[in-house]
């Protein structure tokens, strides 16, 4: 019934979407569906400007995670926004490590974005790799574009789009309603984590980011797990998307040297190091969570 509620809002986005480009660019229904299409085939290269792109991202995410997402709860589950958390706000420890710890894994899990880009399908396999590859680059673009900032109000906006519209909206959908069921059905809270991450990262269709995306995924999970708030990983998700959002930013101005975007030769060395502090952080956390209990 979920996946039902997610097709709907899916649809109904793509009617509210129709209906706003409709209006604002004076076209009919015909028209502005051969120029969503337009969009959904090549992004960058169709006529929307860059804050059309940007609401037609917002209003999708919203239409397709949190509202199908809060429909269920409500009106399937019988639940209201508080039975998310098991335990209070207040009552979580160490709020302030959740920053830590999603930066301290950044240099990790770029070390398994390089190795998952570099993965090859069996040769039999090759029409299939070379698809996922064409369909990363045109993604790839789509996301180049949208980080591309030439003012402060954009990159305000591109906070709000790519780090806390996606924090709430995916983080209701994986970690709210589908890790909590499937660890209910499961009998097991650490199977519930890592399918809820599995199809966290299966649904963004980027097949050369599986592996870190779910890893980032189960991260969450965890931290979700331990402290028995959404919001803790509703904070990790938007300090992970929020702080690239920055650093690509702070790099396009020359205010920083490092691009956070480049997995090209990530330092094992160093990488190692970083699974070691985010290991050493999370397991802080955990005890110092279930001192709370």
């Amino acid at each position: 019934m979920l996946v039902g509620f997610i097709l709907i809002g899916g649809v109904v986005s793509t009617y509210l979407l129709l209906g706003i480009l409709g209006l604002s660019k004076g076209m009919d229904f015909a028209e502005t569906q051969a120029y969503l299409k337009e969009l959904a085939i090549n992004p960058t290269s169709a006529s929307a400007n860059w804050y059309e792109l940007m609401l037609l991202q917002a209003v999708n995410h919203l239409g397709t995670f949190f509202l199908p997402s809060m429909v269920y709860w409500y009106f399937i589950e019988h639940r209201n926004w508080g039975q998310f958390n098991p335990r209070p706000t207040s009552a979580v420890a160490g709020f302030s490590l959740v920053a830590l710890i999603v930066i301290a894994f950044m240099p990790f899990d770029g070390l398994i974005i390089e190795w998952n880009q570099n993965l090859h399908l069996p040769e039999t396999l090759r029409p299939i790799e070379q698809w996922m590859r064409d369909q990363e680059l045109k993604l790839a673009g789509l996301t180049k574009y949208l980080t591309t900032f030439n003012t402060t109000s954009q990159l305000l906006v591109a906070v709000l789009v790519i780090a806390v519209i996606p924090a709430i909206g995916e983080e209701t959908l994986f970690r709210g309603i589908l890790q909590r069921n499937f660890s209910y059905w499961t009998g097991n809270a650490h199977v519930g984590i890592w399918l809820a991450a599995a199809l966290f990262s299966a649904i963004h269709v980027q097949f050369l980011g599986f592996f870190p995306r779910m890893l980032l995924g189960a991260l969450f999970g965890y931290l979700y797990l331990w402290s028995g708030n959404l919001w803790v990983s509703i904070l990790a998700h938007f300090v992970n998307n929020g702080f690239t959002v920055l650093m690509v930013y702070l790099h396009q101005k020359e205010m920083t040297s490092v691009d956070i975007e480049s997995t090209e030769s990530v330092p094992i060395l160093g990488s190692i190091v970083a699974l070691g502090v985010t290991a050493g952080l999370l397991y802080y956390f955990k005890q110092i969570n279930s001192e709370q209990t």
